[in-house]
């Protein structure tokens, strides 16, 4: 007679459960902590908290993050995700980064992300204050990869210079986080390359760009460069443009570079034009302007059909569109996904899962539809 199941349990081994027990949440982890001895055991070893994601999304985690406390020390990768709505949840980001600051030396990666609705008149200056304690060249922490994409507060130049100066090793910086106004100027992110050899992805503003950038990315001793993700906006017009030239330049120093382009609604139709270039090698290509993109279609088929992995597009239905992306189906070849968040013909649909072999997901709706659209999973 097989034993009943709750004693199986108390047969496998210490590994396999560290194993389990790496890939549950937070939550998860606090549940498990609490079964018995073993477990408690199995889920405390270094091995389970090395990624880490916490959760401050409600008022009754109180708890849970005061268990979490005592294996702070052991996390090397860490994403943070919480409400900024709520007070309360604030209060317990500012306490974990904190104590990392404190307690953690072995902190490699660290993300935050926050959702819900920004408060009236909150900065985040709480949250940033954190941050910059964790900087703090007393604390030893050596961050490898840093990303605020979802962080919606200003950073200004004293905080950016301040992350790479106190992280020269880091590899991955992205600070392109979608904020009303960039504070980050171009000077300041030539000092994070200079502060930073082995930076091999940035994520910035447009307005953050310049020309000295690039010249600083074509120096003979920089290390290989492969990700610019790119976020552009309404004060861009304002700005001088990155010339072919310097595109091209950088294109041949760094052949593995791929560059992510997002143009946010506030983009005047006429600018976009100018910031597209032929040399840049464009990986992902975001269009949310609602404007008519048919010629910028017509070009990114003629100039990144090599290289476009992703398109995303908020524009208005048109049988000039349809032709258009067609046309574009048939010469990017190696596209992964692509979104079209207006109505197009089923010749469209056809088009891209015909020519488009590698295809995984697409938006692509043939009559309207309540929104959200949901995207439409290859097999």
């Amino acid at each position: 007679m097989p034993a009943p199941v709750p004693e199986l349990w108390n047969y496998i081994p210490e590994e396999i459960l560290i194993q389990i027990f790496y890939y549950l949440s937070l939550r998860d982890r606090y549940a498990v902590f609490q079964v018995c001895r073993q477990w408690a055991t199995a889920v405390s070893s270094s091995s389970v908290w090395h990624f880490t994601e916490i959760s401050c999304d409600s008022e009754d985690e109180e708890g849970m993050l005061q268990s979490l406390l005592q294996f702070l020390s052991q996390i090397k990768h860490l994403k943070i995700v919480f409400d900024q709505s709520k007070e309360v949840n604030r209060k317990n980001v500012t306490r974990v980064l904190d104590l990392l600051a404190k307690q953690n030396h072995k902190l490699q990666q660290l993300c935050i992300a926050c959702h819900g609705e920004n408060p009236y008149f909150y900065s985040g200056q709480d949250i940033l204050q954190s941050i910059r304690n964790i900087c703090n060249t007393e604390n030893q922490i050596d961050l490898q990869h840093i990303d605020f994409r979802q962080m919606p507060f200003t950073l200004n130049d004293e905080l950016v210079e301040l992350v790479a100066t106190t992280n020269p090793n880091l590899h991955g910086l992205f600070i392109n986080n979608r904020t009303l106004v960039c504070n980050v100027a171009p000077d300041t992110i030539r000092k994070v390359l200079r502060a930073c050899p082995k930076l091999s992805a940035l994520g910035v503003y447009y307005a953050s760009l310049s020309d000295d950038v690039f010249q600083e990315l074509l120096k003979p001793e920089r290390a290989a460069f492969t990700h610019l993700d790119i976020f552009c906006e309404r004060l861009d017009k304002y700005i001088p443009v990155i010339s072919e030239e310097l595109w091209a330049a950088v294109s041949q120093k760094h052949p593995q570079l791929c560059v992510d382009l997002e143009f946010d609604h506030t983009v005047p139709a006429c600018k976009i034009p100018w910031i597209l270039k032929l040399n840049i090698p464009v990986s992902t290509l975001q269009l949310n302007t609602y404007n008519y993109m048919v010629n910028q279609i017509r070009f990114v088929t003629q100039s990144y059909s090599s290289t476009l992995k992703k398109l995303t597009l908020q524009t208005t239905s048109s049988e000039d569109l349809n032709s258009s992306l067609v046309d574009l189906a048939r010469q990017c070849r190696n596209l992964l996904e692509i979104h079209c968040y207006c109505v197009v013909s089923q010749e469209v649909v056809e088009a891209f899962l015909t020519h488009c072999p590698s295809l995984k997901q697409y938006t692509l709706k043939v009559t309207k539809e309540r929104h959200p659209w949901k995207p439409v999973i290859v097999q």
